[in-house]
């Protein structure tokens, strides 16, 4: 076990629904990484979609979370209280000339979901409901290393000219929150789902643009059902059983490749430790996602 007191991880989940096996994975895998290292472990709840919000899911994710002896440090930072530090990245970028009024449909939007062009020229004549969108230069190309996943090459401007902050109906976009609350809490390593790989090359645009440190970051496979779907709340992703999570954390970390803990540890904290204390990076698959059929009691 290395010793790193600065390093700062967090897991950042939706209350769409309860966890469920694919959350709990990140939720251990970003746990166990930051207190293998002698780091903090922070919690993040990410209710910035209201319609989606699934009424006394963030309640019953925290007490999951306790649950399995996942116990965070500080406090939990609420992003439906964050507006004005959204509002002043947004203000920060516009000066930049890097914003620009967007009222496209769906249907007349470019791959990506990208304007595409359509909406700059004409920046008069945009009226309301609007997207505010930032620019992105034809010529940006963004390189970094997953600690998981390997080297990663992304023409951002030649494959998303443009992208979403603000949308139509005044919610703030998960690219610029997750930039904007990572920097204020002072996060350096990002361990979440691989399904958030290709939102990667965005947000470090972004915290380029804003002057914001880049996080390390490793991409985990996610878990997926029979139809390869990755397990989530609208794929219908069962929750977590009640009342076994020291099976649970045992799935979890048998999903990650890491050591099976002895079978006379019987309870979450001496699970967990024992994760922390064999902790290895380097034995979590390299893949984008694993099949839950390969998991025995999935």
């Amino acid at each position: 076990m290395s010793t790193d007191a600065s390093y700062r991880g967090r897991f950042a989940p939706s209350p769409t629904g309860p966890l469920h096996l694919g959350s709990l994975i990140a939720a251990v895998a970003s746990y166990t990484d930051a207190r293998a290292r002698g780091g903090q472990w922070l919690l993040r709840m990410e209710d910035l979609d209201p319609p989606r919000e699934e009424p006394g899911a963030a309640d019953a994710i925290l007490a999951s979370l306790r649950e399995h002896g996942l116990h965070w440090d500080e406090e939990v930072l609420w992003q439906s209280q964050r507006a004005a530090a959204y509002e002043a990245a947004l203000a920060s970028l516009d000066t930049m000339g890097l914003l620009f009024r967007c009222d496209c449909t769906r249907a007349m939007l470019g791959p990506g979901g990208a304007c595409a062009g359509r909406c700059l020229p004409r920046q008069q004549e945009v009226g309301t409901p609007c997207a505010i969108r930032v620019r992105v230069p034809a010529e940006t190309c963004i390189d970094f290393t997953d600690q998981i996943q390997g080297a990663r090459h992304e023409p951002l401007g030649r494959d998303l000219p443009d992208f979403v902050l603000k949308r139509k109906d005044k919610l703030y976009a998960y690219q610029l929150a997750v930039v904007v609350d990572d920097a204020a809490q002072r996060v350096d390593h990002v361990v979440r789902g691989s399904d958030l790989l290709d939102s990667t090359g965005r947000q470090i645009y972004l915290q380029r643009q804003l002057g914001l440190p880049e996080p390390r970051y490793s991409h985990l496979p996610v878990i997926t059902n029979a139809q390869g779907q990755k397990f989530s709340k609208q794929n219908h992703a069962p929750a977590l059983r009640a009342g076994q999570a020291t099976d649970n954390l045992r799935r979890a970390l048998a999903f990650l490749g890491q050591p099976t803990a002895p079978a006379g540890l019987r309870d979450c904290a001496g699970i967990l430790d024992h994760a922390a204390r064999h902790w290895s990076p380097a034995a979590v698959p390299a893949v984008m996602g694993i099949p839950a059929s390969m998991l025995a009691n999935p």
